[in-house]
């Protein structure tokens, strides 16, 4: 059971932002937290309307506790010279829930596809160095439901096992709403349905 992975790396607000020159070329490098990919085009094109006379914005996202979506985009630079390098760097920090935009204003020289690799992979690298990067714990809710009598053992668990309550309804019946971490859920889980009277069931 210890071998689940339940925790992932991510940042809570947007990073400062890091500037790379390279022969007259200007890459600005951002990093933004993010849940969803409609946040990500806001983010998009509020750099767009900032940096409006740039030439390339260029970027590469990671989504989900489990990194399981990315993307990553050229935005016309050379395929896999701009995106790719970012998304590297997604993966070097071994961070989710991120998104990471490199600016290029060009400055008259080209740099060649290994400038190029090389400033925008520097670029996104800025970035998230600049960013305050946390470590979050991957969680499962419960639905616990039991009658005022078994408050008690209930109450017992939750501080024994020290779980985090996040809702609850006292009317008739009581109902709690308890989060887990991932790798302990199976355990908990078992401890309260093998509880008289108390029923719990995934959120």
């Amino acid at each position: 059971m210890d071998s689940i992975k339940d925790t992932y790396k991510t940042i809570t607000k947007p990073s400062e932002e890091a500037l790379f020159k390279d022969r007259g070329s200007k890459f600005y490098g951002y990093a933004f937290p993010v849940t969803t990919e409609e946040e990500i085009k806001e983010y998009i094109e509020g750099l767009k309307k900032t940096h409006f006379n740039a030439r390339h914005w260029c970027y590469a996202w990671q989504l989900g506790n489990d990194y399981s979506k990315y993307r990553a985009n050229d935005d016309g630079e050379p395929s896999n010279s701009a995106g790719m390098p970012i998304y590297g760097q997604l993966q070097s920090f071994d961070v989710t829930n991120i998104l990471v935009v490199v600016v290029r204003y060009f400055g008259g020289t080209k740099l060649g596809v290994g400038g190029l690799i090389q400033a925008y992979k520097t670029g996104a690298q800025w970035a998230l160095e600049n960013s305050n990067i946390i470590e979050k714990t991957i969680d499962v809710d419960f639905k616990l439901q039991f009658e005022y009598p078994e408050m008690n053992i209930v109450m017992r668990i939750v501080k024994d096992q020290n779980l985090n309550i996040t809702g609850q309804k006292l009317e008739l019946k009581c109902e709690y709403i308890i989060s887990v971490r991932k790798k302990d859920a199976d355990r908990i889980y078992n401890l309260f349905d093998n509880t008289y009277k108390v029923t719990i069931k995934k959120v």
